[in-house]
C-alpha cells in the first residue's frame, strides 16, 4: 500500500488543522493506520491511531481530547483532526500502515507516507 499525507500548514496556538492520509493500493480496509510525528528532540513519536474496523483507536497522552483520527474506507483515507493546537505540536507528521491492529512500535509499520510539516506559533 502506497501512503500520502497532506495538509500541513502554518497555525496560531489554539487554531485547528486537518492532515490527511491517502492510500492506494489493494485492501486498505485491512490496515490498521497511524500518525506520528518527527522533532528535533524526537526521532518519531506515536500520536494517533486507528485499527482496521475503525472501531478503536488510540493517542498519546498529550493529544487526547485535542485530536481524533478516523477513517473512510470507501475513500480510502485516514484523517486526523487537531484542534487546540500548540506549538509543541509543530513536527512534521507521518502516516504509516500495518495490517490489522495499532501498535506504537515505529518498527513493525512497514508502509510510511512522505512527511507534513505542521506549525503552530504562540
Amino acid at each position: 500500500v502506497q501512503l500520502q499525507a497532506s495538509g500541513g500548514g502554518l497555525k496560531q496556538a489554539g487554531e485547528s488543522l486537518r492532515l490527511t492520509c491517502a492510500a492506494s493500493g489493494r485492501a486498505f480496509d485491512t490496515y490498521a493506520v497511524a500518525w506520528f510525528r518527527r522533532t528535533p528532540e524526537k526521532e518519531r513519536e506515536f500520536v494517533a491511531g486507528i485499527n482496521w474496523t475503525g472501531r478503536y483507536k488510540n493517542y498519546t497522552s498529550s493529544v487526547k481530547g485535542r485530536f481524533d483520527v478516523s477513517r473512510d474506507n470507501a475513500q480510502s483515507t485516514v484523517s486526523l483532526q487537531m484542534d487546540s493546537l500548540k506549538p509543541e505540536d509543530t513536527a512534521v507528521y507521518f502516516c504509516a500502515a500495518r495490517l490489522w491492529d495499532i501498535v506504537m512500535d515505529t518498527t513493525r509499520y512497514p508502509y510510511w507516507g512522505q512527511g507534513t510539516l505542521v506549525t503552530v506559533s504562540s
